[in-house]
């Protein structure tokens, strides 16, 4: 049985969508030189496209092994979250996502592309709104399950491990970069930052 018969189409469109918005997130940031990167027309936007195979093929392999999940409703959030040495978070893009699932093959592909095009453009001129990042710090690609898949049922669960990730213990700040909200999908695209009353990491003393 042809696996992408039972695909929705919504599901498909909207992870082929994070796997571009994820790497212009990365771009954005510079957390690589910009050579690293290479342009292509992707929704008839120009965007951005890892060359390294290694960078290219994490955001790949993290975003596709979300499909299942997204196609079940189980995905409320998918973050890209960077950190400074501390592993302390620095900043996070979200993008929270609502699906309707009874809608199955009935969406017209081209109205979905032209809403989500509309994220990537926005996208490209965000960078005022995001903070200068350490040049040593790092980042990963985060999702957050309305409840966790059973392992003994899909093999894409064993992809996906229970995060470490330090909280931050105020309220983030949130600043909205997009949204779209149109049957069968909803889409909120905004930024996370620490508060500015948010405890700082105690500076180790040098005795």
């Amino acid at each position: 049985m042809d696996s992408k018969n039972n695909q929705s189409p919504t599901a498909r469109i909207l992870v082929e969508f994070l796997e571009v918005a994820i790497t212009s997130v990365v771009f954005l940031k510079g957390v690589y030189p910009s050579d690293a990167f290479e342009r292509r027309r992707y929704m008839n936007v120009v965007v951005q496209r890892a060359r390294h195979p290694q960078l290219r093929d994490y955001i790949h392999s993290a975003v596709s092994g979300l499909l299942p999940f997204i196609q079940k409703g189980l995905v409320e959030r998918v973050a890209v979250i960077f950190f400074n040495t501390d592993n302390i978070p620095l900043e996070r893009f979200i993008f929270k996502l609502a699906m309707d699932q009874s809608y199955g093959s009935k969406v017209e592909e081209g109205d979905l592309e032209f809403s989500l095009r509309s994220f990537l453009v926005k996208l490209s001129v965000s960078e005022g709104l995001t903070k200068v990042l350490p040049r040593d710090c790092r980042w990963e690609i985060t999702a957050y399950f309305r409840s966790l898949p059973h392992v003994s049922t899909s093999k894409d669960a064993d992809l996906w491990i229970p995060t470490d990730t330090k909280q931050w213990q105020q309220p983030s700040l949130i600043t909205p970069i997009k949204s779209m909200s149109s049957e069968p999908l909803s889409v909120q695209l905004y930024l996370e930052h620490p508060s500015l009353s948010e405890p700082k990491p105690q500076e180790k003393k040098i005795l």
